[in-house]
């Protein structure tokens, strides 16, 4: 079984939620949404690093943009690895969840 942190989770999330134009500022804005809360740039690129290392992402380089001074963005993408590690995570939150509301009732 593949687990991932919460963090790995949140960050895999927001590439899939982006589809195809996940890049490293609109990554961070996801997370910002997802997370409620801002993460710095040294955190996003360590996870974006730590995520390809494990093959849970692929990285490829985008067309130049104008006002970046023709300077090519990274893209992200969750590979095929990635989202068997999501699927997983899902399952085994799932599952630890099973049942909670007896214990924590919703007040919203």
């Amino acid at each position: 079984m593949k687990e991932l942190s919460l963090f790995e989770t949140i960050f895999l999330l927001s590439i899939l939620r982006l589809q195809g134009n996940a890049y490293g500022v609109s990554i961070r804005d996801e997370v910002r949404k997802i997370f409620r809360r801002d993460v710095s740039y040294g955190t996003l690129y360590s996870y974006l690093d730590q995520l390809f290392r494990k093959s849970y992402v692929s990285k490829s380089f985008g067309p130049p943009t104008g006002e970046r001074g023709g300077r090519h963005r990274i893209l992200y993408l969750v590979t095929p690895d990635g989202l068997t590690a999501l699927r997983e995570s899902y399952k085994l939150q799932k599952s630890v969840c099973r049942g909670i509301e007896e214990f924590v009732p919703d007040k919203s």
